[in-house]
C-alpha cells in the first residue's frame, strides 16, 4: 500500500478520537461496518464471533505479554470478537517469522505483532498487508514495514527517565553499567536515551560498560558478576528488560552489594515488583501495556471494517486512517508506589 508513517506521536488524539467514535456507537448490533463519507465516522462498532484477531510475540511464555493481552481481550469483549495469543516460545527470530506466516495462512481479521528484530519482521508484516490483513505493531516496532501504526513506549524517553532517576540516586557521581540485548529496536532505543541523558545531565557519572544479557536471568547474573569484579566501585546498573533486571539483582545480592549498587529495571512482572519490595531492585520503568492491547485491537477493528474515512480512497491516497504512532506512556515504580502494582 505504501502508506507513509509520521514520526509524530498522537497519543492524546488517539484517545480522544477513539472515545468519540465509541460514544457514537449507541446500540448498534451490526457485525460488519460500512464505509462512511470523508471526515466522518461509522457507528458500526460491533463485530462477529467468527471474527478473530491474533497477537503475535516472541518469548511467548513471559509474564510481560499478559498485560498487553488483557487489554486486547477487554477490547474484544466490547466489540464482540475473538482473540488468540500466540508466539515463538524462545528468543528466536526465525521462530517468530514462522509464527507470523502460520497466522497469515489462517486469514485473520487482523494481527498485532511485536518485532524481535525490525529488519527480519518487515517482509512478513508486508506479506500480511499484501494479503489484506491489517497489522498493528506494538511494544517493539518495525518502522520500515507497511504496518498501519505502532503503539508502545517512547523508548528513548523511557531510557532518559531511567537515567534521570538513577542519576539522582547516585547524586550525579560514580560509575554505572547498562545490560541490554542488542538488535532489538526498543531495547536499543532505551540504551540510546539512557546514554543521552547521562551525558547531558549527569557528566559526573561514567557509563563504564554496556553488556549483552540476552534477555536471560542466568546469563545476566554471570555478566553482572563479571562487571562487579571489573569495576569494584560500580554504583548503578540499568537493565533494559525484566529478566535482565532480576538477573542483575541476583548477582548483586550474591556479592553482598544489595543497596550499594542501585538497579533500575524495566516492566512490572511479579519477580521485579517483589525485588523492589525487598530492596534488591531500586526502581523499574512500568509501561502502559494494557493500553497497547486495548487500543491496538481498536485500531485493527476500525481498519478491518473500514469505519473511518479521513479522505476518499484513503488506501490509494496513502492516508493512514489511524494515528500512526501512539506513546502509551511510562511510570517509575519504586518502594513508594510498588504496592499499587502488586495489588493488580
Amino acid at each position: 500500500m505504501g502508506i507513509r508513517k509520521s514520526k509524530k506521536r498522537y497519543a492524546s488524539i488517539a484517545a480522544v478520537a477513539a472515545a468519540v467514535v465509541i460514544g457514537l456507537t449507541g446500540c448498534s448490533t451490526s457485525s460488519s461496518g460500512s464505509s462512511s463519507g470523508p471526515g466522518e465516522s461509522s457507528s458500526a462498532f460491533h463485530g462477529s464471533q467468527n471474527e478473530t484477531y491474533y497477537m503475535v510475540t516472541f518469548l511467548s511464555g513471559i509474564e510481560y505479554w499478559k498485560g498487553v493481552y488483557a487489554g486486547m481481550q477487554a477490547a474484544a469483549k466490547d466489540l464482540g470478537v475473538k482473540t488468540v495469543f500466540t508466539g515463538a516460545p524462545q528468543y528466536d527470530i526465525n521462530q517468530e517469522v514462522t509464527t507470523m506466516q502460520q497466522v497469515i495462512a489462517k486469514k485473520p481479521a487482523g494481527i498485532m505483532v511485536t518485532s524481535i528484530n525490525a529488519q527480519a519482521l518487515t517482509p512478513v508484516i508486508n506479506q500480511a498487508i499484501a494479503a489484506g490483513i491489517p497489522v498493528i505493531s506494538f511494544d517493539s516496532d518495525a518502522p520500515q514495514s507497511e504496518r498501519y501504526a505502532y503503539l508502545g513506549t517512547s523508548n528513548v524517553e523511557a531510557g532518559q527517565k531511567a537515567a534521570d532517576y538513577l542519576g539522582q540516586q547516585l547524586n550525579g557521581k560514580g560509575e554505572v553499567a547498562v545490560i541490554s540485548t542488542p538488535g532489538e529496536l526498543n531495547l536499543d532505543q532505551r540504551v540510546q536515551g539512557f546514554r543521552e541523558e547521562m551525558s547531558q545531565k549527569y557528566p559526573g557519572i561514567k557509563i563504564v560498560a554496556v553488556q549483552n544479557g540476552n534477555s536471560d536471568q542466568i546469563k545476566t547474573a554471570q555478566v553482572t558478576s563479571a562487571l562487579l569484579q571489573s569495576y569494584p566501585g560500580l554504583g548503578g546498573i540499568f537493565a533494559t528488560e525484566a529478566d535482565e533486571g532480576t538477573g542483575a539483582a541476583t548477582a548483586v545480592k550474591e556479592a553482598n552489594k544489595t543497596g550499594s549498587v542501585k538497579i533500575v529495571s524495566f516492566d512490572t512482572d511479579k519477580a521485579t515488583l517483589d525485588a523492589i519490595k525487598s530492596g534488591e531492585i531500586t526502581a523499574t520503568v512500568a509501561q502502559g501495556t494494557w493500553n497497547m492491547g486495548f487500543w491496538g485491537l481498536m485500531d485493527l477493528f476500525t481498519i478491518h471494517h473500514n469505519l473511518l474515512t479521513p479522505v476518499a480512497n484513503w488506501k490509494q491516497s496513502g492516508v493512514d486512517p489511524v494515528p500512526p504512532q501512539v506513546d502509551t506512556g511510562v511510570t517509575i515504580v519504586t518502594s513508594k508506589n510498588v504496592d499499587a502494582y502488586l495489588s493488580k
